[in-house]
């Protein structure tokens, strides 16, 4: 008897345990929406298409990236770095967009809403089509 309630109570304590990393492991995965991030907190200035609001729009922006970067990956990673932390240093605009709209405060996102939202910028480039 005594065997018996060990082997129940052990299946019990591993089928809890499947549980909880089944739980866990779907919230972890659960993707971060790239356009909710932007809807959130860069549309108060961006604007997707021409004409700007009080920063450039995302098009044009995208556009940059990708004729600086030949890989989405590094791109995303300098995208997401001067979101992050905007320099002088790390703009891509050109000196006409700085002068107009100057640069960007830092955004304070989490390391994955910076992931979400530059992999979302920058799928938003379309070849120039």
């Amino acid at each position: 008897m005594n065997k018996i309630n060990d082997m129940l109570t052990k299946a019990k304590v591993l089928a809890l345990s499947g549980l909880m990393l089944w739980g866990f492991s779907s919230t972890a995965s659960a993707a971060v929406d790239g356009k909710a991030v932007f809807d959130r907190s860069c549309s108060v200035c961006h604007s997707i298409t021409p004409p700007p609001k009080s920063a450039p729009p995302i098009l044009p922006i995208s556009a940059r990236y990708h004729q600086q970067f030949s890989s989405r990956n590094e791109g995303i990673k300098q995208m997401a770095e001067f979101i992050k932390a905007p320099s002088k240093e790390k703009v891509l605009a050109d000196q006409q967009a700085i002068t107009r709209f100057g640069l960007m405060p830092a955004i304070p996102l989490s390391a994955e809403e910076l992931a979400a939202v530059s992999a979302w910028v920058w799928d938003q480039y379309s070849g120039g089509q």
